[in-house]
């Protein structure tokens, strides 16, 4: 699927409006992949990342985890001593404050921007991002997958279902990627939940990739 999406490649770098032009970009460029200094993380979300594709060349595949389950509202890997759910909910719009421009376009929730569908009211919400290693559950912070809107867990491959999220393992052992991907044209972007050592580390964030 990566080589497939890599013709269709554009990543934003520095955007101030919106693919269409029509209403002002809040989102933030703080988590975009180029923005990476760790030098070891950097290499290893290059490896599988859209963001990272300019410097995939010559990176070797890390070890994924399986998937051991999805539907409409959650995704989970598993193996040996490492389990992780990704899950979803509805975004009931009436419980948040919803900032408008020009009284259409939708760009702040709570008055911070958003990823996914950017423009438009979400119609879910990642809800939830549980890590549990050698059973000791890894803390994330709500702050670091709410703001993640419209996630698509699973497709339909002629007749079989699929998936693009994933879940890597450093060749070292020490780091666990969770990752995300919403492919969709004018609503595209990528997550990875970085976890080091059993601690949350960061997030990776890149959007507008795909128009």
């Amino acid at each position: 699927m990566r080589n497939i999406l890599f013709g269709l490649f554009f990543l934003t770098s520095v955007c101030s409006f919106a693919q269409n032009g029509d209403f002002p970009d809040f989102r933030s460029k703080k988590e975009l992949f180029t923005r990476i200094t760790e030098k070891e993380i950097r290499n290893d979300i290059a490896s599988f990342s859209m963001g990272g594709i300019e410097e995939s060349v010559g990176k070797l595949p890390l070890k994924s985890l399986p998937i051991t389950g999805f539907g409409s509202d959650f995704i989970t890997f598993a193996e040996n001593n490492i389990q992780v759910k990704i899950t979803s909910a509805p975004f009931d719009k009436t419980k948040h404050k919803l900032g408008f421009y020009d009284e259409k376009y939708l760009v702040k929730i709570d008055n911070k921007p958003y990823f996914g569908d950017y423009g438009k009211v979400p119609r879910t919400y990642v809800s939830n991002v549980t890590v549990v290693i050698d059973r000791d559950t890894v803390a994330i912070p709500p702050a670091a997958y709410t703001d993640l809107c419209n996630p698509v867990f699973s497709f339909y491959d002629k007749g079989v279902q699929k998936s693009q999220n994933k879940v890597y393992l450093s060749a070292d052992g020490h780091r666990v990627y969770v990752y995300m991907l919403k492919p969709e044209a004018g609503g595209s972007y990528e997550a990875t939940w970085v976890i080091q050592d059993k601690k949350y580390v960061k997030r990776v964030v890149d959007f507008g990739f795909l128009k």
